[in-house]
């Protein structure tokens, strides 16, 4: 089972390797807006519908992160709710999306980045078309082909990428699985994962470099499990609050 696990991890540095030769300059364009509206005082946001919320968290609260991205968390969009398959119908409703931004206070300036690989659930879709119309920078990170490959979902008759300032693709197969098994009906190893957590930091990372080109020291979350680290991270919470929202 050796070779198929090599097979897996193939085809997602196939991926990783397609997001650095080919998407870097959009995700660099993305990063230095991003800089932009955070060295004006905007706030930045991220969601991910569904399995998407995984990626989105994995840049909230992280050793070496940017302190300022905060989760926008619809109830029931995540996968501790209870049954689960509950979170595949909250993603379908595009109605929860106004009153998750009204609750964020999202308003011009800020930045909302959205994570759906499909890009035709409503909830997603809806974060998209109405953080842009609130005057809000939106980013999406989707797969073009997985989202042009079924019709959308949301009344609108649009998808994620229809309503973003800056698309980011990720390629990601339809269906999400890469790999072909012998003896198994369904492609199996989802990728999405891998592929977009790895969006997700560089877009931090760009975010960082750019603000430091701005002349602005960005602030960065020190390992707690450092000497020190509590004390720097206190810190830097206290003199970011009022952008700071994953603590209250």
């Amino acid at each position: 089972m050796g070779e198929l696990g090599a097979r897996y991890l193939d085809a997602a540095i196939a991926l990783l390797e397609r997001l650095r030769d080919v998407e870097l300059p959009t995700i660099d364009d993305a990063s230095d807006r991003i800089a932009g509206a955070l060295a004006a005082g905007g706030r930045l946001f991220v969601f991910g519908g569904g399995h998407s919320a995984l990626a989105a968290q994995d840049v909230i609260y992280r050793a070496g992160g940017l302190i300022l991205a905060n989760p926008l968390i619809a109830p029931g969009n995540d996968l501790t709710v209870r049954p689960i398959t509950t979170s595949t119908a909250v993603e379908k409703l595009a109605e929860l999306a106004g009153p998750v931004l009204d609750g964020a206070g999202l308003r011009a300036g800020d930045v909302l980045v959205v994570i759906s690989l499909s890009g035709r659930n409503g909830l997603p879709v809806e974060m998209a078309r109405q953080a842009r119309e609130r005057g809000a920078f939106v980013v999406g990170v989707t797969s073009v082909p997985a989202s042009r490959a079924e019709p959308p979902r949301h009344s609108s008759g649009t998808r994620v990428l229809d309503n973003c300032d800056v698309v980011v693709d990720t390629a990601i197969a339809v269906g999400d699985a890469a790999l072909e098994v012998e003896g198994v009906p369904q492609r199996v190893g989802p990728t999405s994962g891998v592929v977009c957590s790895a969006v997700m930091q560089t877009l931090m990372v760009g975010v960082i470099g750019h603000l430091v080109s701005r002349g602005v020291e960005p602030p960065v979350f020190m390992s707690a499990n450092i000497d020190g680290g509590a004390a720097w991270n206190e810190r830097l919470l206290a003199e970011h609050a009022d952008r700071i929202f994953y603590l209250r």
